[in-house]
């Protein structure tokens, strides 16, 4: 589908401690497939900080993706945190309730991870 990728992309950056996802565009049943590749590629660790300042439609589709990567991430012993998301999508994050699970953070606010055993990656 070359619209749902113009409309939606994706980057990805690995360091020691941290992978940062960078999504770009709209998140809904057309772009979703992509956005849950892209957070199931991340590999395990401590942190997956998920930038949201570039997506301006989270659609329902998107927040079960939201909410499947942070129960896998979870699972490995990891965090998922969402940086800086548009305020339609902190809107969204918001009614879902998501903000009470996720954690979600603002401008250049820490973010601190408890330390965990990773657990290894399936």
């Amino acid at each position: 589908m070359t619209q749902g990728q113009d409309r939606f992309h994706v980057r990805l950056r690995v360091a020691d401690d941290v992978v940062e996802v960078r999504a770009v565009g709209e998140i809904d049943i057309a772009t979703v497939g992509a956005f849950r590749a892209a957070l199931w590629a991340a590999p395990a660790r401590p942190l997956l900080r998920l930038d949201l300042s570039g997506v301006q439609v989270l659609s329902a589709a998107g927040v079960r993706a939201l909410v499947a990567a942070h129960l896998r991430v979870r699972a490995r012993g990891g965090e998922l945190v969402v940086v800086d998301p548009d305020p339609v999508v902190t809107r969204v994050l918001r009614a879902t309730g998501l903000h009470r699970i996720i954690p979600v953070r603002h401008g250049d606010a820490a973010v601190e991870v408890t330390p965990r055993r990773l657990a290894a990656c399936a």
